[in-house]
């Protein structure tokens, strides 16, 4: 049976009404961002009679400035690992169940997706095969959404993912909500006829739903991009789609002129074109490189028009670019691909702006990612106090090998712990783990009186007096 045309506010089908609708606004801005990331932008409007002449120019004058602004941002932010407390490395427990579930290469995408289109979402849920580890996914901005209490950007009050099911084309549901989860179906729309979906209630497995949340919580949390104090988030590309369209649209003038105007056009004046005996002209002169133009009447002029010159379209393609490179802190070198006898100064520089704002991306990237290693904690039964967790990121500057070990060098002088170095090196959780046992271990051998811990297998022992010893 159809669910009732107003359901009760707070309920599990006001909120499906409620939510679905909101996504289905969200999906046509998530469908923009996508299209200009992936340089599918929208063409030029043009007469329908020169569609077909003017089509093939206007595919080529699209430049995908805009896609090198997103990635350019999601590649300098990773994460390393997770710290709960005031502990040296990284959480194992933490870090197993995010290795479970693929989170090393999803944590990416998730970052990568908020950053082309505001927002990406985790999904958590126990694990009825093996209790110790949840299960984690990550959900597309056009399948999830999730609303917060009034007067809070925090407290999720309610969530929904929703889907269309490849086998059947049905539309399925489940909405979340603190004390339960309630899953709906709706028929697979017809072609061309507009209206809300006609949700049901339907059964998993035989088994009727709701079910209880064992949690307690909403699991869907979101990742936001750029969120403001009202809850609302912005993809990175959205403030200069303009200025990408400017440059395509400064592209398409390019082309044109390069199509039809780049070269000199001749002309003639004072000549009579000969014809055949049909009455039609024939080409008089063919122009080569080993041939002649003859002309015996001293009355005929020749001459040639100027080409176009392209060099005014190349300057305003590259203004709009610097302006892009300025509005979204990309080093213009990224963006225009110049980059001759800079110094590493020079180069810092440079990037310190895309630097600085990727660590200001990071922090509510890092709450949000914060919240997802509490829920799977609490999934797994963890009891511990997870109030102090932290979020361990990449070090989002670019440095030489040699600078890096320079400044790890003088570090370590000021009393840094080795963990702390091996973080900054760059090292994963797991290798820092492993490096930590092996310096224990030698340490031990050291203790024990195993010179060859200190020195290597096939360094010999210091002979006496020579003031090398331990």
């Amino acid at each position: 049976m159809a669910l009732p045309q107003k359901p009760a506010v707070g309920s599990a089908e006001w909120w499906l009404e409620r939510l679905y609708e909101e996504l289905q606004e969200r999906r046509k801005y998530a469908d923009t961002m996508r299209c200009y990331y992936s340089g599918d932008h929208p063409l030029a409007q043009v007469a329908d009679k020169a569609k077909d002449a003017f089509r093939r120019l206007l595919r080529q004058a699209r430049s995908n400035y805009v896609g090198l602004v997103v990635d350019a941002t999601a590649e300098r932010i990773q994460i390393d690992g997770v710290r709960i407390g005031d502990t040296e490395i990284g959480d194992p427990e933490a870090w197993r169940i995010w290795q479970a579930n693929n989170l090393d290469a999803d944590s990416d995408l998730l970052i990568t997706e908020a950053v082309k289109c505001s927002r990406s979402f985790v999904l958590v849920a126990p694990n009825p095969e093996d209790a110790s580890t949840p299960i984690v996914t990550g959900e597309d901005i056009t399948q999830a959404i999730v609303a917060y209490e009034p007067g809070s950007r925090k407290r999720r009050a309610a969530g929904l993912k929703a889907w269309t099911d490849d086998w059947t084309g049905e539309l399925m549901a489940t909405v979340y909500l603190p004390d339960a989860i309630y899953k709906f179906r709706a028929p697979k729309p017809t072609h061309g006829v507009i209206g809300k979906p006609k949700w049901q209630p339907r059964e998993v497995d035989g088994e009727a739903w709701p079910a209880p949340n064992p949690l307690g919580v909403v699991p869907l949390v979101e990742i936001p991009n750029r969120p403001d104090l009202l809850g609302n988030a912005m993809s990175e590309i959205e403030d200069v789609l303009d200025i990408q369209d400017r440059i395509n649209k400064t592209l398409i003038d390019r082309l044109m002129a390069q199509e039809f105007s780049a070269f000199r056009q001749r002309w003639m004046t004072g000549y009579e074109v000969p014809t055949d005996e049909s009455g039609q002209p024939i080409e008089p002169f063919k122009a080569a490189v080993d041939r002649l133009w003859v002309i015996e009447d001293e009355g005929v002029q020749v001459g040639e028009f100027s080409a176009t010159d392209l060099g005014p379209y190349l300057s305003a393609v590259e203004s709009d670019v610097r302006d892009m490179a300025a509005r979204t802190r990309t080093p213009s070198q990224y963006l225009l691909g110049v980059m001759v006898n800079i110094s590493g100064d020079a180069l810092k520089a440079a990037e310190s702006g895309l630097v600085s704002k990727v660590l200001q991306r990071r922090r509510p990237f890092g709450e949000a990612f914060e919240e997802v290693v509490r829920l799977y904690l609490r999934a797994a039964g963890d009891e511990r106090d997870l109030n102090a967790l932290e979020i361990i990121w990449h070090n989002p500057e670019f440095r030489t090998e040699g600078e890096l070990v320079d400044a790890l060098m003088k570090m370590s002088t000021l009393g840094v712990p080795h963990e702390a170095l091996w973080e900054r090196w760059g090292a994963s959780q797991t290798e820092i783990k492993q490096w930590r046992v092996q310096r224990n271990q030698a340490a031990e051998r050291i203790v024990g009186g195993d010179i060859a811990a200190l020195y290597g297998p096939k360094s010999p022992a210091p002979e006496a007096g020579s003031g090398d010893g331990v």
